[in-house]
């Protein structure tokens, strides 16, 4: 994982019931100080589960929750060094922006010039320096959220918990948070935990990402490996756009699918297990005929603003390919692929 950090919090065969079903089934996860963390998956995977028990909100069902080596399980959530920022960004609309940051610490009867110290050093860090004095009903949704964050880091919090906080905000303003959101979290030095059902956002600001369905992690990496080396087709399928296709595993560095044999560089599977490969649409090259040894025809286009999304159907099945170059539908095509560009998964059951 390349973490050299120390771990923080330790989930520990963590499951949660609720009534009769089961919605976290034994994870263990470490999670490691300065660390942008993300549980990305589907409705209903168990991410928010995880994070409600991490912020003390649910008690596990089973197993142990670690902080700093001590099982914290049964600390109630105002005595951890955790703060919760919720979709709902959940400011006191009686309060002005200085007032509703400064809540906290007002709570823990601090000495007000250390207060407003501090609220000044959280107004800058995320961008509203002169906003002290407003109304936070009429700030907008990326205001609102940046107060909220000011609240939640203004109590000096070794962890910061994200539920989906982006949600609420429109597609620009989401991209611009992203980047505001990562800088902030380099700048307070601590960790981030974020829960999304967002691949891109997951992948752009996370040192790593754990990937989630039916209450299990399906994969802990980093983005670049999530995407170009997803361990099973929920994966492959979840994080961007793939073609997944069944076949063999010849022997080490030679697969087999769609009736051709083709150099890889996936190693450690049995003699002729059966597999499946993930070809990524942008990593197949569209050549003439001749030289390639898949072969079909276009059969339709559709630009997508970066490059267009071209489908070609050979004889077993239909591709699909991203490309910045232009073709016409109904043109005969190969298909040629690098042997580092096709990725070998073990076939799972789903």
């Amino acid at each position: 994982m390349g973490n050299t950090g120390n771990c923080i919090i330790s989930l520990k065969g963590v499951t949660k019931n609720f009534d009769d079903q089961q919605v976290l089934r034994g994870i263990d996860l470490n999670i490691y100080e300065n660390e942008f963390l993300t549980l990305l998956g589907p409705s209903g995977c168990g991410k928010t589960t995880i994070l409600r028990i991490i912020a003390g909100f649910e008690e596990p069902s089973a197993g142990e929750l670690l902080f700093n080596g001590i099982d914290i399980a049964k600390v109630p959530p105002y005595k951890r060094e955790i703060n919760t920022v919720f979709q709902k960004y959940a400011l006191f609309p009686f309060l002005n922006v200085y007032d509703n940051i400064a809540f906290g610490l007002n709570i823990k009867k601090e000495n007000k010039s250390i207060i407003e110290q501090k609220v000044k050093r959280m107004l800058k860090l995320v961008g509203l320096e002169g906003f002290e004095k407003r109304d936070v009903t009429l700030l907008s949704g990326g205001q609102q959220q940046r107060v909220a964050i000011a609240r939640a880091l203004v109590n000096e919090p070794k962890v910061l918990l994200l539920d989906e906080p982006l949600g609420a905000l429109d597609a620009k303003l989401r991209k611009e948070m992203q980047v505001e959101l990562k800088k902030i979290q380099q700048e307070v030095g601590i960790t981030f935990i974020f829960v999304t059902h967002d691949q891109e956002e997951a992948l752009s600001m996370s040192d790593t990402v754990v990937v989630m369905n039916n209450g299990k992690i399906q994969q802990i990496g980093t983005p670049v490996d999530i995407y170009n080396e997803p361990e099973n087709r929920f994966v492959a399928d979840f994080i961007g756009e793939s073609n997944i296709i069944e076949g063999n595993m010849i022997r080490d560095c030679l697969v087999k699918f769609d009736g051709y044999e083709f150099e890889c560089v996936d190693k450690g599977f049995k003699e002729n297990e059966e597999i499946e490969v993930v070809l990524r649409p942008e990593d197949i090259e569209i050549v003439s005929p001749e030289n390639a040894k898949l072969r079909g025809v276009i059969k339709s286009i559709v630009f997508k603003g970066v490059h267009y999304e071209i489908m070609v159907q050979t004889a077993l099945r239909e591709y699909k390919i991203h490309t910045t170059d232009i073709f016409e539908v109904g043109r005969e095509v190969g298909l040629t692929l690098e042997k580092e560009d096709i990725h070998v998964m073990y076939k799972m059951e789903y």
